[in-house]
């Protein structure tokens, strides 16, 4: 029997976050699920709910406090909280624009450094950041998203190397296609400007993006995303700091570091040939 571990998960109300809060307490460990609102949580022993918008700095704080009073613990942290938003740069408003960076990337931000002075504490923790392949490369109309998951990557790549000393792990988990409401309900639309007609109509065959009527998501399952994921963080010796899940994800990375890679080889100073050297065993 392993000694009980104490997560904290954000935005477990259904998707992802749902089936990792499941499987975690499935396997013996104690889990701190927290929601904005309605949820589809099962009534379980080891899963703990608390209401929680992860824009809310203090509410961060007083999550991780009311995490680890049961058992003086926070051994991971699993910042999945967040949503997507539809829209052309010029289309997105500064409300939108701020909701987003304040939700995708500001929110993890203030639960990590809530949660390193535990972790810290007790020389051991796992922080994960629930990103995508959107944050390799960029898609005409997620611009707003694209950012707040670059950022949210930008600041982990550095706190990774940051907190190695202290015996604090960082995984950046980049998703791909999993069937979950985040392309349906969990989507948020800018007011389409005229201009941009076209070229909605050229990358998706409507003006209106097929989302917003509905559909799924498609993808892997989120209960086998889950299992991905559980399995990456109970294994210490997996300690890559980019993790991808979803069938389609290593086609998404490569295409956008190939094309990145293919704008810096037009300058002659770039030294390609020094790529054939990246380890890939």
């Amino acid at each position: 029997m392993h000694p009980s571990k104490t997560w904290l998960i954000t935005g477990a109300s259904r998707g992802l976050g749902r089936a990792l809060a499941v499987a975690v307490a499935e396997a013996g460990d104690v889990v701190v699920a927290t929601v904005r609102g309605d949820h589809e949580l099962p009534d379980h022993e080891r899963i703990h709910v608390q209401r929680l918008d992860v824009r809310d700095h203090d509410g961060a704080v007083l999550a991780v406090r009311r995490a680890t009073a049961e058992t003086g613990r926070l051994d991971v942290l699993i910042n999945n909280a967040g949503y997507g938003l539809v829209g052309a740069t010029e289309e997105v408003t500064e409300t939108e624009a701020r909701a987003i960076i304040d939700t995708d990337l500001l929110g993890p931000l203030w639960l990590t450094q809530a949660a390193l002075p535990v972790m810290r504490a007790q020389g051991s923790g796992h922080i994960v950041q629930v990103s995508t392949v959107g944050a390799v490369g960029t898609l005409p109309f997620f611009g707003l998203y694209n950012a707040a998951k670059w950022g949210l990557e930008g600041f982990s790549g550095a706190l990774a190397a940051e907190v190695r000393p202290h015996g604090i792990r960082v995984t950046i988990a980049e998703l791909g296609s999993i069937d979950t409401s985040w392309s349906t309900g969990s989507l948020r639309f800018a007011e389409p400007n005229p201009a941009y007609h076209e070229l909605r109509r050229e990358l998706f065959g409507t003006v209106e993006t097929p989302w917003a009527t509905g559909g799924t998501g498609g993808g892997m399952a989120p209960e086998d995303a889950a299992r991905v994921l559980h399995r990456h963080i109970s294994e210490p010796v997996d300690d890559r700091l980019r993790l991808l899940i979803g069938d389609d994800a290593p086609e998404h990375v490569a295409i956008a570091l190939g094309d990145r890679i293919a704008d810096y080889a037009k300058d002659e100073r770039f030294p390609a040939e020094r790529l054939l050297g990246v380890r890939t065993s």
